[in-house]
């Protein structure tokens, strides 16, 4: 009896524990991971190019179905809320998707946040193992503020309050 009391619990802590906690590599209060992408085909960017910006690193794929709940929502409430600051970038990486991929999904899907690929997950590993769709928040100074893992309005909601905050 005690054994199975065991490997229930064992099985219970498993499901109750977070799941970002498992499978997140970059975590807050540590500065983003380096990294160079494709801005647009053939031209290479850094995250160290936006030190002195907020960030929203968002990772989806185009079959993934809270991917594509969310990924309206950030179009709307924090990309074109924000476009036009100096200090604000979103940067939305499809997992495992080229540049075709990346477009057709956007234009199907008509967003005006621009898309970037991530064909063999070489931004995604530097970040998680692991779930999408995945935010990460980066301050001006290079620090991840904030991460999350799925796609809930609550926790949406926090991520545009902790933004506006950063924006300040």
């Amino acid at each position: 009896m005690k054994t199975i009391a065991a490997v229930l619990l064992f099985f219970w802590a498993g499901l109750t524990a977070p799941a970002q906690d498992s499978f997140t590599q970059a975590r807050k209060g540590e500065q983003v991971p380096a990294f160079t992408f494709e801005s647009q085909p053939g031209v290479s960017r850094k995250i160290s190019d936006y030190k002195g910006k907020v960030v929203l690193i968002t990772f989806f794929a185009t079959w993934c179905g809270p991917c594509r709940m969310e990924l309206p929502h950030i179009d709307r409430e924090l990309y074109q809320s924000y476009r036009k600051r100096n200090d604000f970038v979103v940067l939305t990486f499809g997992r495992e998707h080229d540049w075709e991929t990346v477009n057709k999904f956007k234009a199907s899907n008509k967003l005006e946040m621009p898309l970037y690929p991530d064909p063999k997950r070489e931004i995604f590993t530097k970040f998680a193992a692991q779930n999408i769709p995945r935010n990460f928040l980066i301050d001006q100074s290079g620090r991840i503020v904030y991460s999350s893992v799925g796609f809930n309005e609550a926790e949406f909601a926090v991520l545009k309050n902790t933004i506006a905050g950063l924006l300040k």
